[in-house]
């Protein structure tokens, strides 16, 4: 299949690795900035592979080139352009997290896949973790029982320096903050594992060290589930001096489990009522990653691959990505009202948050 990539920033190098491990086809890359494509195709030994062309104007891409499918990772706030652009043009695409800043933008880029038949997949490649994959096992074959509760922990940190790389990172129009950024992998893990169907969510965010920024660095949430389960929701930046853990911790009646680790990758904790010799092996599971977006990416673009060979959903497919988009923003919303916020939720965009910190403090990194 015939490949390219769009936006060679941070998160690029799984791209380009998941492309290389799944043997496709990199017909193109593409950046504003010349030097991101050099570097990251750099990365991978590809530098002098004559037969990538490189591009600053996606849309020249995907005009000049018979591609089956990109994936995008530009700045967040261009992800729905980008991706209803390709889609129009009938190419499949993985949109990095978030697939939007917005529902109505969601909402379009479900409708027009859905008029063009054009697959897209929200890349949220936790999900294809080792230790996820071994609860969603456990969860579907009900050992778990009745679910109870459960929580995921997003402890991270971001230093200055992380926000001067991109200007567009911490502003509300093109990325968000800790909960948008950081903390939506757990967060779609959290709806996912506990049924998706969201009753109500109250949430508080607030900017407490990063006042350069325009969005917050710490967000707290309860969710009620329609299935009767309560979760809650912790994501920030403020972890001194370095990340410490995305943590998802699953209680039942019959089990409980503590995926644990820097991203969702090793299993803590696993009890089952029912164990198993099998369940021994389990326990203290750990799955090495080379950096904190782990190892999904290769098992997410081979189930791109494999949904449009057999024309069907890929596994976290675009209503997945808006879910946990929703999710966020109920959590934004409800700082902003002050009150709990039912879902489904209409409509809401990051940007209505604008203003939402402005308190006058703090050198601007981001100007």
């Amino acid at each position: 299949m015939k490949y390219a990539l769009i936006g060679c920033g941070r998160i690029s190098t799984n791209h380009i690795k998941a492309a290389v491990n799944n043997k496709l086809e990199i017909a193109a890359v593409c950046d504003v900035i010349e030097g991101h494509m050099e570097d990251v195709l750099a990365k991978h030994g590809l530098e002098k592979d004559g037969s990538i062309k490189r591009y600053t104007d996606y849309k020249r891409m995907i005009d000049e080139n018979k591609l089956d499918f990109v994936s995008i990772a530009t700045e967040s706030g261009l992800h729905a352009a980008i991706a209803l652009y390709c889609i129009e043009k009938g190419i499949h695409v993985i949109i990095e997290k978030p697939m939007a800043m917005s529902l109505a933008d969601a909402d379009k880029i479900i409708a027009l896949s859905e008029e063009k038949h054009v697959k897209v997949s929200a890349c949220h490649q936790n999900r294809f973790n080792i230790a996820v994959q071994e609860m969603r096992d456990a969860l579907e074959s009900g050992r778990f029982g009745k679910l109870s509760h459960g929580s995921i922990h997003v402890r991270w940190n971001r230093n200055p320096e992380y926000y001067r790389q991109a200007p567009w990172r911490g502003t509300w129009a093109q990325d968000g903050g800790a909960l948008m950024n950081q903390c939506i992998h757990g967060i779609d893990l959290l709806r996912w594992t506990f049924g998706d169907d969201v009753e109500e969510v109250y949430g508080q965010t607030r900017q407490q060290f990063h006042h350069y920024l325009e969005a917050e660095d710490i967000g707290m949430a309860v969710v009620k589930f329609k299935n009767g389960a309560i979760a809650t929701i912790e994501g920030t930046t403020n972890v001194y001096p370095h990340n410490l853990e995305e943590t998802l911790y699953v209680f039942g009646e019959k089990g409980t489990v503590k995926i644990g680790g820097k991203s969702t990758n090793n299993i803590d904790i696993w009890d089952f009522a029912d164990e198993t010799d099998a369940d021994i092996t389990k326990k203290g599971l750990q799955e090495a990653t080379s950096n904190v977006y782990g190892n999904g990416h290769t098992s997410l673009f081979a189930d791109m691959m494999e949904a449009i060979e057999q024309d069907r959903k890929p596994y976290v497919d675009a209503q997945a990505g808006r879910n946990a988009l929703e999710l966020v923003l109920a959590v934004y919303k409800s700082q902003k009202t002050g009150q709990p916020v039912r879902l489904p939720l209409k409509d809401f965009a990051s940007t209505d948050m604008s203003g939402e910190f402005d308190n006058g403090t703090g050198e601007n990194l981001c100007s």
